[in-house]
């Protein structure tokens, strides 16, 4: 008999909006939702349904399912197994719930994710659960995980209430995954980033995780600590499906940081000998310092768009503390290079750190404020420090006694959760305020030339509001 696997991610209840838990390094509350493509948990899907597998997607978050029509939906369906992504802000909800489905069904349930990843016995003790997998590679790792049920013995990286399968192997070849299928998926349900003005879009992942990988404060390359990286020709071939099977206008690549080097030079000449930096425009996430003026021309000359750098703090001794392994100089330099080459710098910073005082908060909402007015930058976003468990800052922060609390509904960026003498959450509303500065306002209004430039700021001014609200 085929095993019949619901993937996806269960309702859950927030009373400071959506849930944004799918493909998020940071968790947060929403009151203007965006829902992002969660690739590596669709690569799952897609996986276990090219091997024969009865797999079906459902993401009751993006989609707006309650949980009474969830479990109407289980009780027709008669899965044997579901397996979902969890984050530590909502890992308690997720324990109720599996209780209830345990309670009610006869489905095995699985967890994923970088909590579990941290704390993997912890569910245990908290819930019914039946299995957790561990370590980013969890699209490989379910697989082996299911084809392992018959023979009764667990992968490594997999816990089961009786047994542990010990430390989570990185060695996959990313190459190996067939494309995801977007359809299986249900790509239309993520396509509300205010911050991608075509339509349709598409995320990809291009490697896992970051190649720099040393920050302090960032859960997946310290969990997932061995970068692993796609061959250009892969990639290439994935963007090429995705334009003539669904005519996308821009690919966002989620790689913590895109690849440098020789393999930048290969992409973005692959993509110029392809022709389609004439059909699509290319976004991703970059470090600081990691490329000079050649590189941003080469970049924009194959069709990308968008550029998302870490500021983070604009004071040097946080730099260094957060192991950054950059200059305050680097990120105007970088800022100042990639605008001349005509791309979009998107920037983001991080409030709330416990030895930073409020006069040293607000240098970073000025540099932030300088940059966005001189028309170095073009977007920002503005967070609360959470020092998720398993990364270094959390071991440091539980060893100094730096934490306010330890309940984990806390660590949604709604508020401080170090000790601090400031007000974060009024510099993060201060920073989104920036938006609305006359200066900047003129300045964007003078970049309109169509009507989709004008719905891509309508849309704008929606997620700054919107994060207003989020940090009231």
């Amino acid at each position: 008999m085929v095993l019949k696997i619901l993937v996806g991610y269960p309702p859950l209840k927030g009373k400071r909006g959506s849930a944004l838990l799918s493909q998020n390094r940071q968790f947060q509350w929403f009151n203007n939702p965006t829902y992002i493509f969660p690739v590596v948990l669709a690569s799952a899907a897609t996986l276990l349904k090219s091997k024969g597998y009865d797999a079906h997607w459902m993401d009751c978050i993006a989609e707006g399912i309650s949980e009474e029509s969830f479990f109407k939906f289980l009780e027709e369906e008669k899965f044997d197994l579901f397996m979902f992504e969890t984050k530590t802000p909502v890992i308690k909800q997720h324990w109720d719930l599996i209780d209830k489905i345990k309670e009610r069904f006869k489905i095995k349930v699985v967890l994923v994710g970088d909590h579990v990843t941290a704390l993997p016995e912890e569910s245990f003790k908290n819930s019914k659960v039946d299995y957790v997998l561990t370590g980013g590679d969890y699209d490989f790792l379910a697989l082996d995980f299911i084809e392992s049920l018959k023979k009764k013995r667990l992968p490594k990286g997999v816990y089961s209430r009786k047994e542990n399968g010990g430390n989570f192997i990185l060695s996959h070849d990313l190459d190996s995954l067939p494309f995801i299928d977007r359809d299986f998926c249900k790509w239309e349900l993520y396509q509300k980033e205010f911050n991608i003005p075509a339509r349709p879009y598409m995320y990809i992942m291009s490697g896992r995780d970051c190649w720099w990988g040393k920050c302090k404060f960032c859960a997946w390359p310290q969990l997932y600590p061995k970068f692993r990286i796609r061959s250009v020709q892969n990639v290439l071939d994935e963007i090429g499906m995705l334009i003539e099977k669904y005519n996308v206008k821009e690919i966002f690549d989620d790689s913590g940081t895109l690849m440098t080097g020789r393999w930048l030079t290969d992409l973005c000449n692959g993509l110029i000998e392809r022709g389609y930096n004439k059909k699509m425009r290319y976004s991703c996430n970059m470090r600081f310092g990691a490329l000079n003026l050649d590189d941003y021309k080469l970049m924009r000359g194959a069709g990308f768009r968008l550029l998302k750098f870490g500021l983070e703090s604009a004071n040097q001794k946080t730099l260094d503390w957060l192991d950054k392994g950059i200059k305050v100089e680097d990120i105007v330099e970088g800022c100042r290079l990639a605008k001349k080459s005509g791309l979009t710098v998107h920037l983001t910073m991080i409030l709330g750190f416990t030895f930073e005082t409020e006069e040293e908060a607000m240098n970073t909402y000025r540099l932030a404020k300088k940059l966005m007015l001189k028309g170095y930058a073009d977007v920002l976003q503005s967070t609360i420090i959470v020092p998720y468990p398993g990364t270094k800052l959390y071991e440091e922060g539980i060893k100094k006694k730096w934490f306010r609390f330890n309940d984990y509904e806390r660590f949604d960026m709604s508020e401080p959760v170090l000790k601090i003498d400031y007000d974060a959450v009024a510099i993060c509303n201060k920073v989104y305020k920036i938006f609305i500065n006359p200066v900047y306002i003129f300045r964007h209004l003078m970049k309109i030339r169509s009507f989709n430039d004008l719905k891509y700021t309508v849309r704008g001014v929606f997620a700054v509001f919107g994060h207003l609200k989020d940090f009231s």
